[in-house]
């Protein structure tokens, strides 16, 4: 298009010096030059209307481009607002998830906030030994029940001497004495203290505790005389002391001093778990004396029928034995009788019918 402006601008100069040199002319030079004139200002109008032409075809074509990207904005803007209405959704589902989930969270704090209290409470109930060692009691009962007959185990059992234990197992006629009576309160020292030196202090005065107590029921009740066996179960109600005590044995420079002192003393420590496999055993050893018991029963029961027998078949043989002498009675007899029979018949010529047919 600037290529077309300068050409119309050349063209009206030319025109201007056409019309100069026509008013300065004369003759036919003239008329030539009013036709070149003509032909000039055809041009101008030819090449005005071109430039239109081009000019608007230029304006649509950037009217049409425009449009293009109007639409195409207006697609992205409205695509835009989507997302970010969709976004705005789901960060209002996120927000609204995310304070439900505070309020169950503050919800679930206050409930261990009440947890803690409560155990707090219960440590500080179970704070006395004899509370302690009721509950100990309570457990060791619980873990009987569940694996024994009612009339294989007693709680509080009392001795003929008047020695008052735990709990007792009866088994195959004798008891296994059960104690429940573990020095906790010198083990959880241990866990309080707050340097090595206490530490080292206060498990010298657990191993020492805790050997006293092998001791007590290994006198008190290990009596052959009274119907035990000749061993004894301490129960230790926390898994955790029986593992550092006995497995782990964290609480001596000995390797298993207080375990190896227990069997020496014929003393056997168990846990809730460890109990658990002695129940098991326990139970089955009471499924095998009942099954004993009753093969003693039935082998008894079958020697009391053996005996029977025996008697009958002496009977039976007693009584064959008057049957056939009675047998042998009645045959002599029968040919007595026919003898006698036939000296009649001799005499009157004719038998007569004595006997009934046999």
């Amino acid at each position: 298009m600037e290529y077309t402006t300068i050409a119309l601008v050349f063209i009206v100069i030319l025109l201007v010096l056409i019309a100069f040199k026509l008013f300065f002319a004369k003759g036919d030079t003239s008329s030539e030059l009013a036709v070149q004139l003509i032909d000039l200002k055809n041009q101008i109008v030819e090449l005005k209307t071109k430039q239109l032409e081009a000019y608007n075809t230029a304006l649509e074509n950037q009217q049409r481009n425009l449009s293009q990207l109007i639409s195409t904005v207006n697609e992205i803007l409205t695509s835009t607002q989507k997302n970010i209405t969709q976004q705005l959704s789901n960060t209002d589902k996120v927000v609204s998830d995310i304070h439900t989930k505070l309020g169950s969270l503050e919800q679930t704090a206050h409930q261990i906030r009440e947890i803690g209290n409560d155990i707090a409470s219960l440590q500080d109930i179970l704070a006395a030994p004899k509370l302690r060692g009721n509950l100990g009691e309570y457990l060791l009962e619980e873990l009987l029940k569940q694996f024994l007959p009612a009339k294989n185990y007693h709680m509080q059992y009392t001795f003929k001497n008047g020695t008052k234990v735990d709990a007792i197992i009866q088994l195959g006629g004798q008891l296994i004495p059960v104690d429940s009576k573990f020095p906790l309160e010198s083990f959880q020292r241990i866990i309080k203290a707050t340097s090595d030196n206490e530490k080292n202090q206060y498990k010298k005065e657990f191993i020492r505790a805790v050997k006293q107590r092998i001791d007590e029921i290994s006198q008190k009740y290990i009596n052959p005389d009274e119907g035990t066996y000749d061993f004894a179960l301490m129960y230790i109600p926390a898994e955790n002391v029986f593992y550092e005590i006995i497995v782990n044995d964290t609480v001596s420079d000995k390797a298993y001093e207080i375990f190896n002192y227990a069997l020496a003393s014929k003393v056997i420590p168990v846990s809730p778990n460890s109990f658990y496999a002695y129940l098991m055993a326990i139970a089955y050893g009471l499924k095998g004396l009942q099954i004993e018991q009753k093969a003693k029963d039935i082998l008894n029961g079958l020697a009391t029928v053996q005996n029977q027998l025996k008697n009958f078949e002496d009977e039976y043989s007693i009584t064959g034995k008057h049957l056939r002498n009675a047998l042998t009675s009645y045959e002599r007899s029968q040919r007595q009788v026919e003898k006698i029979n036939d000296k009649i018949a001799s005499f009157t010529g004719k038998h007569i019918d004595v006997l009934p047919e046999s």
